[in-house]
């Protein structure tokens, strides 16, 4: 069981209301890694303390029992929603999960954290004593804490923590370190790479993220997965990845305090923000997510949810930035070349056995025709800044395919959907060239210069491999050639549309 498990029933969590009681820390350990132990019980503690402040890493020689490794030592402060019996009880908790056991008096252990003060209060318990009984006489807790907190009142003895200090002798205590960071020799991934080539995409991806997103009093949580990227020139060897996490984190921290309406817009906050940390000329964002909506059966009526993808790509240069937002959709769809094929064949049967030819194309123009299938799965992109309802992108995506798709169907439902799909048979180019007609036909208030990208996979079930099409442009082309039956040689590329700075070839 991991230490958040273990604790997670005792503990409210961080958000809870009311962190408001001051307390200040002391931690110490001198075995094993001694640095990565100090880390480790911060971190821990930041589950349960707001930390504000830490103070530089002293070494010290050992108090009480001399013949033990020296310590190193820090305090902290921070506020906690925590009573201080409940502090006690997780850092204790603390200590066991790094290793330390039960010994003699002043001996060795891989952590040591005490409560030095809490609030203004004097606290005499039988496992707790506050403030600590023993800080005024221990130049390894006090010299730490009069770094960052000089002025506090010790309520024991109405002094503060500076005068506590110089009132005794502080031999045996040397500031090793500003913090516990180690100083790196150089900054490798700044230096130039052995090969001299522009990298195009260079960074981090698959990092998970639960996200808040939609206006006040329709948010929503979403489970979000991001691919983060930039450039890379011909003179930087490496990009910092560490960068590209704590750009997401900061946006994110932003977002805390200001809702983000829509996950493109958020993708092209953080694209921005990576070409500002990584001094790069050009970042590019994917963010992917499952978007569920609540649909019914189509003749059962029974409620189901349906689970989408919704996702949202961003490019950010030194000059500005672009975004797309869209959805993954999956349906069904029935083979036309196979349907005809089957239609062929019944007619020929059918004038075998010796029906006329007037009840033969009756029955054929009533009989839904067997056909294969195939699960589709498509792909609508478009790239503008005009607010677009994803609801409204997948019900434009399935009514392209054959027949939507459910997860859950009674036998009715199977009945309704196959028969809907075999009288409605496309090609992967059918549904490709459809969802592109549905665009002009539905968003006539977008500008010409908004992009749209459909791309749409079949998986085969008579054959070893899929089929696949793409379609894309500006709305100004596509408009040209659906609406008006014009010929346009180029269409604009996804690639050519996201050039901000116009440097991509046609």
């Amino acid at each position: 069981m991991s230490l958040d498990t273990a604790l997670s029933p005792l503990f409210p969590a961080k958000n809870t209301p009311g962190a408001t009681h001051s307390v200040y820390l002391a931690l110490g350990s001198n075995l094993g890694d001694r640095r990565g132990n100090l880390a480790t019980a911060l971190q821990r503690l930041r589950e349960v303390v707001d930390i504000d402040t830490v103070s530089s890493v002293y070494e010290t020689e050992p108090v009480g029992y001399a013949d033990q490794p020296r310590f190193l030592n820090l305090a902290c402060s921070g506020k906690t929603w925590l009573s201080a019996y409940d502090l006690l009880k997780y850092a204790k908790a603390i200590e066991a999960a790094i290793g330390r056991k039960q010994t003699f008096r002043n001996g060795p252990r891989p952590i040591d954290i005490d409560i030095l003060l809490y609030d203004d209060l004097r606290i005499e318990q039988e496992e707790l004593t506050v403030p600590h009984p023993r800080m005024a006489e221990r130049a390894f807790v006090l010299v730490p804490l009069a770094e960052i907190a000089p002025d506090v009142i010790d309520p024991a003895s109405g002094q503060s923590i500076q005068e506590l200090l110089n009132a005794i002798v502080q031999d045996g205590v040397t500031r090793l370190a500003p913090n516990l960071r180690i100083p790196l020799e150089r900054d490798i991934q700044s230096g130039r790479p052995a090969v001299h080539v522009r990298l195009g995409r260079a960074g981090v991806v698959g990092i998970r993220k639960s996200l808040l997103l939609g206006n006040e009093g329709s948010q929503r949580w979403f489970d979000a997965t991001f691919d983060l990227y930039a450039d890379l020139a011909t003179t930087q060897a490496g990009v910092h990845m560490s960068r590209f996490s704590d750009v997401l984190e900061e946006v994110l921290e932003e977002m805390a305090s200001n809702s983000w309406p829509k996950i493109e817009v958020l993708a092209e906050a953080v694209a921005q923000a990576i070409v500002e940390r990584q001094k790069v000329a050009r970042a590019e964002v994917h963010i992917h997510t499952a978007y569920p909506l609540q649909k019914w059966t189509p003749v059962s009526g029974r409620r189901t949810q349906e689970v989408y993808g919704l996702l949202a790509h961003a490019v950010a240069t030194q000059e500005g930035s672009k975004r797309l937002v869209g959805v993954e959709v999956e349906g069904m769809v029935a083979c036309p070349c196979a349907q005809d094929m089957i239609h062929s064949f019944a007619r020929v049967r059918l004038q075998e056995e010796g029906f006329p030819q007037e009840d033969i194309e009756k029955m054929l123009s009533v009989t839904p025709l067997a056909t294969h299938n195939q699960r589709g799965r498509a792909t609508l992109m478009l790239g503008t800044n005009q607010e677009i309802d994803a609801g409204d992108l997948i019900a434009l995506v399935e009514s392209a395919m054959s027949s939507e798709n459910y997860a859950l169907l009674k036998r009715p439902d199977e009945l309704f959907i196959v028969n809907k799909a075999h009288a409605n048979p496309r090609f992967v180019e059918d549904v490709v060239r459809e969802v592109l007609a549905a665009v002009v036909d539905t968003y006539h208030d977008l500008s010409d210069d908004t992009f749209v990208w459909v791309h749409q996979r079949n998986e085969e079930t008579i054959h070893k491999y899929d089929v696949d099409a793409e379609g894309w442009g500006t709305l100004g082309e596509l408009r040209a050639e659906i609406a008006k039956n014009d010929n346009i040689e180029h269409h604009t590329t996804k690639e050519e549309w996201l050039d901000i700075n116009g440097n991509a070839s046609k």
